[in-house]
Protein backbone atom coordinates (compact mmCIF):
# COMPACT_ATOMS: atom_id res chain seq x y z
CA UNK A 1 0.00 0.00 0.00
CA UNK A 2 2.74 2.36 0.75
CA UNK A 3 4.44 1.72 -2.12
CA UNK A 4 2.05 2.29 -4.67
CA UNK A 5 1.50 5.56 -2.71
CA UNK A 6 4.76 6.25 -3.09
CA UNK A 7 4.81 5.56 -6.86
CA UNK A 8 1.96 7.87 -7.31
CA UNK A 9 3.44 10.58 -5.74
CA UNK A 10 6.32 10.38 -7.62
CA UNK A 11 4.23 10.26 -10.83
CA UNK A 12 2.70 13.78 -9.95
CA UNK A 13 5.99 15.25 -8.58
CA UNK A 14 7.30 14.26 -12.32
CA UNK A 15 4.38 15.57 -14.06
CA UNK A 16 4.88 18.95 -12.39
CA UNK A 17 8.12 18.97 -13.16
CA UNK A 18 7.98 18.59 -16.80
CA UNK A 19 5.11 21.30 -16.60
CA UNK A 20 7.22 23.49 -14.74
CA UNK A 21 9.65 22.79 -17.85
CA UNK A 22 7.24 23.38 -20.24
CA UNK A 23 5.94 26.73 -19.03
CA UNK A 24 10.02 27.96 -18.81
CA UNK A 25 10.54 26.90 -22.22
CA UNK A 26 8.23 28.64 -23.02
CA UNK A 27 8.81 31.59 -21.52
CA UNK A 28 12.10 31.46 -23.28
CA UNK A 29 10.36 31.11 -26.86
CA UNK A 30 8.12 33.98 -25.98
CA UNK A 31 10.85 36.40 -24.44
CA UNK A 32 13.26 35.29 -27.74
CA UNK A 33 9.99 36.76 -29.89
CA UNK A 34 9.83 39.96 -28.03
CA UNK A 35 13.65 40.71 -28.42
CA UNK A 36 13.78 39.87 -32.37
CA UNK A 37 10.50 41.96 -32.55
CA UNK A 38 12.68 44.74 -30.90
CA UNK A 39 15.63 44.12 -33.34
CA UNK A 40 13.63 43.74 -36.73
CA UNK A 41 10.71 44.86 -36.25
CA UNK A 42 10.08 46.30 -39.22
CA UNK A 43 10.03 42.34 -40.45
CA UNK A 44 7.69 41.26 -37.55
CA UNK A 45 5.13 44.75 -38.44
CA UNK A 46 4.92 43.75 -42.00
CA UNK A 47 4.58 40.33 -41.75
CA UNK A 48 1.59 40.84 -38.57
CA UNK A 49 -0.31 43.54 -41.54
CA UNK A 50 -0.05 41.13 -43.90
CA UNK A 51 -1.88 38.79 -41.71
CA UNK A 52 -4.18 41.38 -40.49
CA UNK A 53 -5.05 42.12 -44.44
CA UNK A 54 -6.12 38.62 -45.31
CA UNK A 55 -7.96 38.42 -42.16
CA UNK A 56 -10.16 41.51 -43.38
CA UNK A 57 -10.23 39.72 -47.32
CA UNK A 58 -11.08 36.47 -45.67
CA UNK A 59 -14.22 37.81 -43.72
CA UNK A 60 -15.81 39.84 -46.43
CA UNK A 61 -19.51 39.64 -46.14
CA UNK A 62 -19.65 37.23 -49.20
CA UNK A 63 -16.86 34.77 -47.75
CA UNK A 64 -18.58 34.83 -44.02
CA UNK A 65 -19.82 31.30 -43.20
CA UNK A 66 -23.32 31.51 -41.42
CA UNK A 67 -25.82 28.83 -39.61
CA UNK A 68 -28.75 27.77 -41.49
CA UNK A 69 -31.98 26.01 -39.44
CA UNK A 70 -35.33 24.69 -39.83
CA UNK A 71 -37.51 22.37 -37.49
CA UNK A 72 -38.35 19.85 -39.48
CA UNK A 73 -41.76 17.60 -39.17
CA UNK A 74 -41.71 13.97 -38.86
CA UNK A 75 -44.27 12.03 -40.64
CA UNK A 76 -45.01 8.87 -39.19
CA UNK A 77 -41.21 7.81 -39.44
CA UNK A 78 -39.62 6.91 -36.28
CA UNK A 79 -36.24 9.24 -35.41
CA UNK A 80 -33.94 6.32 -36.23
CA UNK A 81 -35.30 6.07 -39.85
CA UNK A 82 -34.89 9.56 -40.32
CA UNK A 83 -31.54 10.09 -38.71
CA UNK A 84 -31.01 6.75 -41.84
CA UNK A 85 -32.27 8.79 -44.27
CA UNK A 86 -30.43 12.11 -43.33
CA UNK A 87 -27.19 10.47 -43.10
CA UNK A 88 -25.74 11.00 -47.09
CA UNK A 89 -26.43 14.51 -46.38
CA UNK A 90 -24.05 14.22 -43.51
CA UNK A 91 -21.34 12.21 -45.41
CA UNK A 92 -21.45 13.20 -49.57
CA UNK A 93 -20.30 10.50 -50.94
CA UNK A 94 -23.76 8.18 -50.02
CA UNK A 95 -24.96 10.09 -52.09
CA UNK A 96 -27.32 8.86 -54.75
CA UNK A 97 -25.52 10.20 -58.39
CA UNK A 98 -28.91 12.28 -59.58
CA UNK A 99 -29.73 13.64 -56.07
CA UNK A 100 -30.84 17.28 -56.70
CA UNK A 101 -28.46 18.66 -53.55
CA UNK A 102 -25.82 17.05 -55.73
CA UNK A 103 -24.33 20.22 -57.44
CA UNK A 104 -24.90 22.37 -53.90
CA UNK A 105 -22.57 20.54 -51.91
CA UNK A 106 -20.01 19.42 -54.60
CA UNK A 107 -20.02 23.74 -55.37
CA UNK A 108 -19.80 24.14 -51.59
CA UNK A 109 -23.00 26.46 -51.72
CA UNK A 110 -23.93 24.08 -48.66
CA UNK A 111 -21.91 22.38 -46.11
CA UNK A 112 -21.61 20.99 -42.64
CA UNK A 113 -25.40 19.05 -42.39
CA UNK A 114 -26.28 18.00 -38.89
CA UNK A 115 -29.36 17.22 -37.05
CA UNK A 116 -29.80 18.31 -33.82
CA UNK A 117 -32.91 17.42 -31.12
CA UNK A 118 -35.94 19.05 -30.00
CA UNK A 119 -36.36 18.96 -26.60
CA UNK A 120 -40.71 19.54 -24.85
CA UNK A 121 -39.21 20.96 -21.68
CA UNK A 122 -42.70 21.82 -20.05
CA UNK A 123 -44.54 18.22 -20.92
CA UNK A 124 -47.00 19.90 -23.35
CA UNK A 125 -46.42 18.63 -26.34
CA UNK A 126 -44.86 21.42 -28.03
CA UNK A 127 -41.48 22.29 -28.78
CA UNK A 128 -39.49 24.76 -26.44
CA UNK A 129 -35.59 25.07 -27.77
CA UNK A 130 -33.80 23.07 -29.90
CA UNK A 131 -30.58 21.01 -27.94
CA UNK A 132 -27.64 22.31 -29.80
CA UNK A 133 -25.24 21.39 -27.02
CA UNK A 134 -26.46 17.71 -27.12
CA UNK A 135 -26.90 17.88 -23.52
CA UNK A 136 -30.23 16.01 -23.34
CA UNK A 137 -30.60 12.53 -22.90
CA UNK A 138 -33.28 10.06 -24.97
CA UNK A 139 -33.73 8.72 -21.57
CA UNK A 140 -34.81 12.12 -19.77
CA UNK A 141 -37.59 12.19 -18.71
CA UNK A 142 -37.94 15.40 -17.69
CA UNK A 143 -36.41 17.33 -20.71
CA UNK A 144 -37.95 15.13 -23.01
CA UNK A 145 -36.66 14.33 -26.73
CA UNK A 146 -39.72 15.09 -29.63
CA UNK A 147 -40.44 11.97 -31.97
CA UNK A 148 -41.88 13.88 -34.16
CA UNK A 149 -39.47 17.07 -34.30
CA UNK A 150 -35.99 17.68 -35.26
CA UNK A 151 -33.33 20.64 -36.31
CA UNK A 152 -31.84 20.61 -39.42
CA UNK A 153 -28.91 22.85 -39.72
CA UNK A 154 -26.04 23.25 -42.14
CA UNK A 155 -24.01 26.01 -43.32
CA UNK A 156 -23.46 28.32 -45.94
CA UNK A 157 -21.31 31.27 -47.08
CA UNK A 158 -22.96 35.08 -47.46
CA UNK A 159 -22.64 35.10 -51.10
CA UNK A 160 -24.79 31.89 -51.29
CA UNK A 161 -27.71 33.27 -48.77
CA UNK A 162 -29.97 33.34 -52.19
CA UNK A 163 -29.85 29.92 -52.74
CA UNK A 164 -31.17 28.87 -49.39
CA UNK A 165 -34.51 28.36 -50.85
CA UNK A 166 -33.34 25.99 -53.52
CA UNK A 167 -31.31 23.82 -51.27
CA UNK A 168 -34.53 23.73 -48.99
CA UNK A 169 -36.29 22.16 -51.69
CA UNK A 170 -33.27 19.74 -52.62
CA UNK A 171 -32.85 19.00 -49.28
CA UNK A 172 -36.82 17.64 -48.96
CA UNK A 173 -36.40 15.92 -52.03
CA UNK A 174 -34.02 14.10 -50.88
CA UNK A 175 -35.66 13.15 -48.02
CA UNK A 176 -39.41 12.32 -49.19
CA UNK A 177 -37.74 9.95 -51.81
CA UNK A 178 -36.56 7.66 -49.07
CA UNK A 179 -38.78 4.53 -49.45
CA UNK A 180 -38.46 3.96 -45.84
CA UNK A 181 -39.64 7.18 -44.55
CA UNK A 182 -42.46 7.01 -47.73
CA UNK A 183 -44.02 3.04 -46.21
CA UNK A 184 -44.00 4.83 -42.63
CA UNK A 185 -45.89 7.84 -43.76
CA UNK A 186 -48.62 5.78 -45.77
CA UNK A 187 -49.56 4.29 -42.52
CA UNK A 188 -49.34 7.46 -40.67
CA UNK A 189 -51.69 9.25 -43.21
CA UNK A 190 -54.17 6.68 -43.26
CA UNK A 191 -54.52 6.45 -39.44
CA UNK A 192 -54.23 10.10 -39.14
CA UNK A 193 -57.19 10.65 -41.65
CA UNK A 194 -59.02 8.26 -40.11
CA UNK A 195 -58.49 9.62 -36.18
CA UNK A 196 -59.84 13.40 -37.36
CA UNK A 197 -62.62 11.67 -38.84
CA UNK A 198 -63.49 10.65 -35.61
CA UNK A 199 -62.99 13.21 -33.79
CA UNK A 200 -65.03 15.09 -35.64
CA UNK A 201 -67.69 12.65 -35.52
CA UNK A 202 -67.62 12.39 -31.86
CA UNK A 203 -67.83 15.86 -31.20
CA UNK A 204 -71.00 16.24 -33.29
CA UNK A 205 -72.75 13.57 -31.57
CA UNK A 206 -71.29 15.08 -27.91
CA UNK A 207 -73.03 18.38 -29.40
CA UNK A 208 -76.61 16.73 -30.35
CA UNK A 209 -76.06 14.64 -26.67
CA UNK A 210 -76.05 17.88 -24.82
CA UNK A 211 -78.82 19.25 -26.74
CA UNK A 212 -81.12 16.51 -26.12
CA UNK A 213 -80.73 16.89 -22.49
CA UNK A 214 -80.89 20.35 -22.28
CA UNK A 215 -83.84 20.96 -24.05
CA UNK A 216 -85.94 17.43 -22.80
CA UNK A 217 -84.85 18.73 -19.03
CA UNK A 218 -89.21 19.04 -18.10
CA UNK A 219 -90.61 22.30 -16.18
CA UNK A 220 -87.86 23.99 -14.78
CA UNK A 221 -88.84 25.06 -11.70
CA UNK A 222 -84.92 26.19 -10.64
CA UNK A 223 -81.99 26.71 -12.56
CA UNK A 224 -78.64 26.87 -11.27
CA UNK A 225 -74.92 26.62 -12.19
CA UNK A 226 -72.87 24.55 -10.09
CA UNK A 227 -69.65 26.14 -9.95
CA UNK A 228 -68.85 25.59 -13.60
CA UNK A 229 -68.68 22.16 -13.57
CA UNK A 230 -71.16 21.32 -16.42
CA UNK A 231 -73.65 20.67 -14.33
CA UNK A 232 -77.06 22.17 -13.89
CA UNK A 233 -79.98 21.51 -11.74
CA UNK A 234 -83.61 22.30 -12.46
CA UNK A 235 -86.02 21.63 -10.40
CA UNK A 236 -85.59 17.88 -8.85
CA UNK A 237 -83.18 16.88 -11.83
CA UNK A 238 -79.81 17.13 -12.80
CA UNK A 239 -78.72 17.58 -15.80
CA UNK A 240 -75.19 17.20 -17.52
CA UNK A 241 -73.74 19.22 -20.41
CA UNK A 242 -70.64 17.50 -21.04
CA UNK A 243 -68.89 20.66 -20.96
CA UNK A 244 -65.62 19.13 -19.84
CA UNK A 245 -66.11 16.26 -22.10
CA UNK A 246 -66.78 18.38 -25.31
CA UNK A 247 -63.73 20.84 -24.04
CA UNK A 248 -61.66 17.70 -24.44
CA UNK A 249 -62.95 16.37 -27.47
CA UNK A 250 -62.05 20.03 -28.78
CA UNK A 251 -58.41 19.74 -27.96
CA UNK A 252 -58.30 16.39 -29.57
CA UNK A 253 -59.69 17.58 -32.96
CA UNK A 254 -57.53 20.57 -33.38
CA UNK A 255 -54.54 18.49 -32.70
CA UNK A 256 -55.44 16.17 -35.17
CA UNK A 257 -56.59 18.93 -37.34
CA UNK A 258 -52.88 20.33 -36.84
CA UNK A 259 -51.24 17.21 -37.39
CA UNK A 260 -53.15 16.76 -40.83
CA UNK A 261 -52.22 19.94 -42.14
CA UNK A 262 -49.20 19.26 -41.68
CA UNK A 263 -49.01 15.66 -43.19
CA UNK A 264 -48.43 16.30 -46.72
CA UNK A 265 -45.35 14.28 -47.34
CA UNK A 266 -43.19 12.29 -45.23
CA UNK A 267 -40.48 15.12 -43.81
CA UNK A 268 -42.65 18.76 -44.02
CA UNK A 269 -40.86 21.95 -42.28
CA UNK A 270 -42.77 23.79 -40.24
CA UNK A 271 -40.20 27.06 -40.77
CA UNK A 272 -38.55 27.66 -43.39
CA UNK A 273 -34.58 27.82 -43.09
CA UNK A 274 -33.48 30.86 -41.34
CA UNK A 275 -30.05 32.20 -41.21
CA UNK A 276 -28.59 32.93 -37.93
CA UNK A 277 -27.46 36.70 -37.70
CA UNK A 278 -24.29 35.14 -35.69
CA UNK A 279 -21.44 33.69 -38.32
CA UNK A 280 -19.86 30.25 -37.55
CA UNK A 281 -16.35 32.11 -36.74
CA UNK A 282 -16.32 36.06 -35.90
CA UNK A 283 -14.20 38.73 -37.92
CA UNK A 284 -12.16 39.13 -34.84
CA UNK A 285 -11.51 35.59 -34.24
CA UNK A 286 -9.86 35.65 -37.30
CA UNK A 287 -8.21 38.66 -37.22
CA UNK A 288 -6.49 37.54 -33.50
CA UNK A 289 -5.55 34.19 -35.08
CA UNK A 290 -3.74 35.98 -38.30
CA UNK A 291 -2.29 38.61 -36.11
CA UNK A 292 -0.12 35.52 -34.14
CA UNK A 293 0.19 33.78 -37.24
CA UNK A 294 2.14 37.17 -38.57
CA UNK A 295 3.87 37.44 -35.35
CA UNK A 296 5.03 33.96 -35.54
CA UNK A 297 5.69 34.06 -39.16
CA UNK A 298 7.59 37.69 -38.59
CA UNK A 299 9.70 36.19 -35.80
CA UNK A 300 10.72 33.32 -37.63
CA UNK A 301 12.00 34.89 -40.69
CA UNK A 302 13.87 37.51 -38.35
CA UNK A 303 15.55 34.46 -36.52
CA UNK A 304 16.64 32.99 -40.34
CA UNK A 305 18.08 36.40 -40.53
CA UNK A 306 19.71 37.17 -37.11
CA UNK A 307 21.48 33.51 -37.43
CA UNK A 308 22.11 33.54 -41.36
CA UNK A 309 26.05 33.46 -40.55
CA UNK A 310 25.59 30.41 -38.89
CA UNK A 311 22.90 28.68 -41.12
CA UNK A 312 25.08 29.81 -44.19
CA UNK A 313 28.41 28.24 -42.72
CA UNK A 314 26.44 25.54 -41.68
CA UNK A 315 25.42 24.87 -45.13
CA UNK A 316 28.80 25.39 -46.25
CA UNK A 317 30.16 22.25 -44.37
Amino acid sequence: MESREMNFWDLCVACGRAIGRACVAIGHVLARMVRLTWRYWYIVVTMVVLGIAAALFHTRPDNIVYRVNATALINGASMLQFEEAFQPLRSACLLPPDAAINPYIYRKNARSFDLFRVVDALGNGTADYVDFKRKSSPTDTVKVQMQDRVNIQFCVQGCNIHLIPEIEQAVLDLLNSNEGLQQAYTVYLQNLQEEVAFNHRQAVKLDSLTSTYYYNAGTIAMASDNNGTGVNFYGDRKIRLFLNDIYKQQLHTQLGDYKLQFATAPVVLENHFAVDSKPVKSRMFWVVVCFLLGWGGGCLLADIIDKRKELIAWLKK
